[in-house]
């Protein structure tokens, strides 16, 4: 970035975080201590069952994991430091309540403050300034708020919070914009409020935790159960392990995540090829293969799509195997092939050029992606040679990987060589005939 383009962006930037100081309510001394919330062990003595769920969840390790932290200090280092405060405050929410943040090292966070996301944390939040940018309001203490208004207290105060079963809960931190352009870098609760599942009748609305508080992909309501061994049988439970898209599960060693995570990508997307019956060799076909948003109320991909991977694969084979057409395939460092059809936002720094690290983004270059209950169809025009025979296969794979290779080593470092599996999210397969 050049120095001038730099330096204002960095007053920009200086000034978002005088006004999100002000209203956040963070001053030079911290109004919190990590001391006022509870250790999710805790939680734990009364709550074992959705302990257990919470604690594989990219939530729980929404400060810890590598890649994260990893890219944090990278972030704070090209912006010398003007996004340390910005990004904690989703990611390491009590340690910047407490002031334990910068350095963005995490060596002054406490114990409780490494636990990201954790249990005290929400349910001591009492309402939120707006969406997005993680503009809650915290009110740690005695008195836990949830989705029961009948709860027996026993080691604390019980109170009903109907934020709490709200969308808007969640959207306090899943949508996000830039600090200092204002750029929307993650609208995964605006797409969810423009789409159909948002009704306007809570007789049909489904909401964010209809789908990732509730077991297995999509809405299984009513999920019977206790909240705690001495609490009551309700007729409903709302599950901890909130899966999504799985993130970086596989990288800190939690497959029951990964695996959950992988199921709900693939009750994500249908997938339909649209084949002509027949090719004449020598000429060009149009094979068209139609993506249909079924199972996501929100985008697919959605999040920080810059840094995700979500696209399609095709191949055509003659009869004997031999491959003619090919596009999607990854090449001998695991990135994807140039040409291929990708589901992301593609942002810009202050250059224009295209960017994986949002913290530097100053434009959107593209979004192809795909909405809630909608159908996009792409269309590849494949030479048949001269001297082709039929049938041809047609083989298409819409694949998804939280990460490559090369974004990776953003937040691992050059030298890594880890990758994340790859969710195959919907297959088909067809024939044409050559004549």
């Amino acid at each position: 970035m050049k120095q001038g383009t730099r330096a204002c962006w960095a007053l920009l930037v200086g000034l978002a975080f005088a006004v999100a100081a002000v209203v956040s309510g963070q001053t030079e001394k911290p109004a919190l201590s990590s001391d006022d919330y509870e250790s999710p062990d805790f939680c734990k003595a009364c709550h074992k069952d959705l302990f257990t769920q919470w604690k594989g969840t990219m939530h729980a390790y929404s400060s810890s994991d590598p890649f994260y932290a990893g890219t944090f200090v990278l972030a704070s280092k090209e912006t010398n430091g003007l996004v340390d405060h910005f990004c904690s405050r989703c990611h390491t929410p009590i340690g910047e309540l407490a002031g334990e943040v910068p350095p963005v090292d995490h060596s002054k966070l406490s114990e409780t403050a490494k636990q990201g996301v954790q249990c005290d944390f929400c349910h001591t939040l009492k309402g939120h300034q707006g969406i997005g940018n993680a503009q809650y309001i915290p009110e740690p203490g005695e008195v836990k708020l949830g989705p029961f208004a009948d709860g027996e207290a026993m080691a604390h105060k019980v109170a009903f919070s109907e934020f709490h079963t709200t969308p808007e809960f969640c959207g306090t931190c899943h949508n996000v914009d830039h600090p200092a352009n204002g750029l929307h870098l993650e609208t995964t609760y605006t797409e969810w409020k423009e789409s159909p599942y948002n009704t306007g009748d809570p007789a049909t609305r489904v909401i964010c935790q209809d789908c990732h508080m509730t077991p297995g992909p999509g809405v299984t309501k009513p999920n019977p159960g206790k909240a705690s061994p001495l609490g009551p049988e309700r007729p409903h439970i709302w599950t901890h392990d909130m899966v999504g898209g799985g993130g970086v599960a596989a990288l800190v060693g939690e497959m029951e995540t990964a695996q959950a995570a992988e199921a709900m990508l693939k009750a994500a997307a249908t997938m339909e090829l649209q084949l002509p019956q027949n090719v004449a060799r020598g000429t060009s076909a149009d094979l068209r293969v139609a993506i249909t948003n079924v199972g996501a109320g929100h985008y697919l991909p959605t999040g920080v799509t810059e840094l995700r991977d979500m696209w399609l694969e095709l191949t055509v084979l003659d009869p004997a195997g031999k491959l003619l057409y090919a596009s999607g395939g990854l090449d001998e460092h695991g990135e994807i092939a140039p040409g291929a059809v990708k589901y992301q936002v593609v942002m810009a720094d202050a250059e224009g050029k295209a960017t994986p690290k949002f913290w530097l983004a100053a434009s959107k270059l593209s979004d192809h992606r795909i909405p809630p209950k909608q159908t996009i169809t792409e269309t590849y025009s494949v030479p048949i040679p001269a001297e082709a025979t039929g049938p041809l296969t047609v083989r298409a794979r819409l694949r998804y990987r939280a990460a490559s290779p090369s974004v990776l080593r953003l937040g691992l470092g050059e030298d890594s060589t880890e990758t994340l599996p790859i969710v195959e999210m919907a297959e088909a397969e067809g024939q044409v005939s050559v004549g």
